[in-house]
């Protein structure tokens, strides 16, 4: 699967680890519905951490089709709310 951290680029990411980013996305959920803003910034940051360590960056030059876009780093819960649409960041 290739995933793009908006601002940072493509990674491309074994199927495998989607349940264990599923984890991740479901905590981050949660903390946008009870509008925990402290909770939802440290969840998106280890989401984004997580992609980083199982992913292998892409070249920048590459423009694959992303399977999955995750927010920047200093997007806010307004923004992510936006994104989500209660969809969720992980595709099931």
């Amino acid at each position: 699967m290739i995933v793009r951290i908006m601002g940072e680029g493509q990674m491309t990411l074994a199927d495998s680890h989607v349940t264990e980013l599923n984890k991740l996305d479901e905590e981050l959920l949660a903390e946008m519905e009870s509008g925990d803003g402290e909770g939802f910034r440290r969840t998106l940051h280890a989401l984004l951490d997580k992609v980083r360590e199982l992913g292998e960056p892409l070249p920048d030059a590459s423009l694959e089709p992303s399977g999955l876009i995750l927010p920047a780093p200093d997007a806010t819960l307004e923004e992510v709310r936006a994104m989500l649409r209660d969809d969720g960041l992980i595709p099931g």
